[in-house]
């Protein structure tokens, strides 16, 4: 069968993979992405899906810059104003953020993953030098530097000069080109629920720590939100066979009063929680992204977000490199990993302080713990900075506009 030959083949069409794609497009590489299944198309009188991400400012902005912003904002998604953490007392020792102490319109946006993948997937569509093959399945991967071969289901053979890994945690990419990983699982599973409550549209995004981890909420567009109830396995496990109305007791049991009135639980489901970090993020002929280089508690919600900011990364690296015969290689990928591998360890060390810390029952710990909530509560500039590190914009965003605006 004759072979397809590309510059660079992106395996994985999800968000990260799909983003890379669209700033790609319309630069001299050609590029196919492959994706095993696409997303169900989208309407207003569907209920919400039950992945749902916490999008940061500075995600925003690449996706304004790659031209996926207008398919999201087109959609639905919720913008939130105002966050709060806390833990024994939400009066006593609670910190709340909230955009107008630093003249921002919002925090972020709480969207549906589907959302952003269709938006994206339709942006690339535009593009005459990006080839979307979907829905393929990948048979094998024969890693050579400069001409890696992907074979598919279907016998079709792709060559690409450059692979890049956006297949997630247990990437066929980063197997194939021989690069381990560290990782080990959390005690925990997220279990997550999409519910309608009894309050209208809400602003806030919240969440109180417990000792078997934090109990959270995140608006949704109308009175729905979704709810992330971190516990134990065996624990998730058990709730998730109690018929909707016991389990609407235990969470309005288990889950602080704010929540208020639950009116009907539309979905649950959970995944585990590990934590997972490649030796190394690039090689001659290869470089991985996202989820395929780095897994993270999703403690602060910043998983998709800083695979937002390694797309960002490896795109600037390649569009720079497109004159030059070897952009697939070290000398051009080195930059890409330098740029992205400590900030994200830094982020992953900083979820596994917060999993230890407040997964803590020791009296001491557990009053530090709570004196520190309050007071990082009364320290304007700690506010200030946690705020626009959550918004991915302290030091990054002006980054982003150069490379995309």
């Amino acid at each position: 069968m004759k072979k397809g030959q590309y510059d660079i083949i992106i395996v994985g069409g999800g968000m990260v993979g799909s983003a890379i794609a669209c700033a790609l497009g319309g630069s001299r590489y050609s590029v196919a992405v492959l994706e095993n299944q696409y997303p169900a198309p989208f309407s207003f009188e569907q209920p919400h899906d039950l992945r749902v991400s916490a999008i940061s400012v500075a995600s925003e902005t690449l996706l304004r810059n790659v031209g996926a912003w207008e398919g999201i904002t087109s959609r639905r998604l919720c913008p939130y104003r105002r966050m709060k953490v806390w833990e024994s007392d939400a009066d006593k020792a609670a910190t709340e953020f909230n955009s107008t102490d630093i003249n921002e319109p919002y925090l972020g946006n709480i969207v549906e993953n589907r959302i952003v993948q269709l938006a994206l997937l339709e942006r690339l569509s535009e593009f005459d030098n990006v080839d979307l093959l979907c829905p393929v399945k990948t048979q094998s991967i024969d890693y050579s530097p400069g001409s890696s071969i992907v074979t598919l289901e279907d016998g079709q053979e792709l060559i690409g000069r450059l692979l890049i890994g956006a297949d997630g945690g247990s990437s066929n990419v980063r197997q194939a080109a021989g690069i381990g990983v560290t990782q080990w699982d959390y005690a925990q599973h997220a279990l997550i629920a999409s519910v309608k409550t009894a309050y209208p549209q809400q602003d806030i995004t919240w969440q109180q720590f417990t000792p078997t981890g934090p109990l959270a909420f995140l608006p949704l567009s109308g009175s729905h939100a979704s709810l992330v109830w971190y516990n134990t396995p065996n624990d998730v496990k058990r709730l998730l066979a109690l018929d909707d109305d016991a389990f609407n007791r235990a969470l309005h049991e288990q889950f602080p009063s704010c929540l208020g009135k639950i009116d009907a639980i539309l979905e649950r489901g959970f995944f585990p929680l590990r934590r997972q970090h490649a030796h190394r993020y690039v090689d001659d002929g290869v470089a991985l992204v996202g989820d395929a280089a780095h897994m993270i508690h999703p403690l602060a919600g910043q998983g998709v977000n800083i695979g937002f900011l390694d797309a960002a990364a490896i795109s600037a690296c390649l569009l720079d490199a497109q004159d030059q015969q070897d952009f697939y290689s070290m000398a051009w990928l080195a930059r890409y990993e330098k740029e992205r591998r400590h900030p994200n360890l830094l982020m992953m060390q900083s979820m596994d302080f917060f999993y230890r810390a407040f997964s803590n029952r020791i009296l001491p710990i557990k009053l530090l713990r709570n004196i520190g909530l309050g007071v990082a509560g009364r320290l304007p500039f700690a506010k200030e900075h946690v705020m626009r590190l959550a918004m991915g914009i302290e030091g990054q965003l002006p980054e982003l506009s150069r490379r995309f605006g």
